[in-house]
């Protein structure tokens, strides 16, 4: 699920606005910064985040500008306990919807913009792990396999979280 790329969201509804209420619950609950529509089994174009301001709503969002480079520790809700040095864009320009369907623009330097190219990624398709150099990714891929396998039973063993609760899934791409 985590791997597929959401669709636009055409129709600004009552339904979509107790999803994004869901999911501030959910990222709030995790606790987390941001959380996309994918990440709870939903495949629709949308993120939630707050970075201390208030909770937002991005709805088909879409960066129009970027700048600079900023080397960054990024952990991920989809990959549990794990954080990494990712080098992102410092600064962005991104355009979408809000929950009224106005557009909106929003300019973002650092943890802001990183968090927005983080969501956009999740609506993309692209995991954090996927910025990993090849043997720091197998290196993380190895301690994910490891963190979530009963080795008596050598079965999957994932551990559920606020937001795979929501939505049935499992926390593990």
């Amino acid at each position: 699920m985590l791997r597929k790329v959401a669709s636009e969201i055409v129709d600004i509804d009552e339904k979509l606005v107790k999803l994004s209420d869901d999911m501030l619950t959910t990222m709030y609950a995790e606790p987390g910064i941001g959380l996309a529509a994918p990440q709870i089994g939903v495949q629709r174009r949308m993120f939630v985040y707050d970075v201390g301001e208030g909770p937002q709503t991005i709805i088909n969002p879409v960066i129009n500008e970027s700048d600079g480079e900023w080397a960054y520790m990024e952990g991920c809700l989809s990959v549990p306990d794990l954080s990494f040095e990712i080098v992102r864009p410092k600064q962005v320009l991104v355009s979408g919807r809000d929950l009224d369907g106005n557009e909106v623009s929003v300019e973002a330097d650092e943890l802001l913009a990183r968090l927005i190219q983080h969501e956009l990624d999740h609506l993309n398709g692209v995991l954090l792990i996927d910025h990993l150099e090849d043997d720091e990714r197998k290196q993380a891929l190895k301690t994910l396999r490891e963190r979530y396998i009963d080795h008596d039973l050598n079965t999957p063993v994932f551990k559920r979280s606020a937001a795979s609760k929501a939505s049935g899934g499992l926390q593990l791409p």
